[in-house]
């Protein structure tokens, strides 16, 4: 199991972390360690050497069966279920590692950081390329977005991954977070949605 991200593919979400609008000319991939992965709604535990640790809610879609070299027009058959997730960044240290030109894999695939929560088959909504999803943390809705904002859609991300690596069945990609990023606490509980749909739900210690 492969656990892909992309970052940089809501246009207000680059603008409030750099102070201007980025467009990406390729999808900005990037990959999690498969024991980031937190699900059935286990705690998140913050890192204590890590700095500030932000959540960045996103549309989780899953991979359904082998590819390779995948043609955009027949990406949709290869992924059968969407959901909420967290891809939990280390702020601080994503800044200094930016900074310097290095990779992303210390402050986006350390333990943990990838929350997942409760499929839904992608036939239970009209357009996966339309869906609203939000989180509320502590009972607020602290960020909202909607898939149809993502610079690349879903297909596109799919062609142009299994470009690079042969995609297999239960494999995710996380598809990008939009504006409203920000810090967790200990003690804060988190809620994730799917449209009007609670998939997610967990606590952070």
């Amino acid at each position: 199991m492969k656990i892909f991200a992309v970052g940089m593919n809501y246009a207000q979400h680059n603008k409030e972390l750099d102070g201007a609008l980025y467009i990406p000319e390729e999808p900005v991939i990037f990959t999690k360690a498969d024991s980031a992965l937190l699900k059935d709604g286990k705690p998140f535990f913050v890192p204590d050497h890590l700095g500030r640790v932000d959540y960045e809610t996103e549309l989780v879609v899953r991979i359904c069966r082998l590819g390779k070299g995948i043609p955009e027009r027949f990406a949709h058959r290869y992924y059968d279920a969407v959901t909420v997730g967290i891809d939990f960044t280390a702020r601080d240290l994503q800044q200094r590692l930016r900074k310097a030109g290095m990779p992303w894999e210390l402050c986006k695939g350390f333990d943990g950081s990838a929350a997942i929560g409760e499929w839904i088959e992608k036939e239970k909504f009209l357009d996966v390329q339309a869906l609203h999803f939000h989180l509320d943390i502590n009972g607020k809705t602290v960020q909202e977005g909607c898939t149809s904002d993502m610079f690349f859609k879903i297909d596109r991300l799919v062609s142009y991954i299994s470009e690079f690596f042969t995609l297999k069945t239960g494999d995710m990609i996380y598809t990008g977070t939009p504006a409203g990023v920000g810090a967790v606490s200990i003690d804060d509980h988190l809620i994730g949605y799917l449209e009007d749909r609670k998939v997610l739900e967990f606590n952070v210690k």
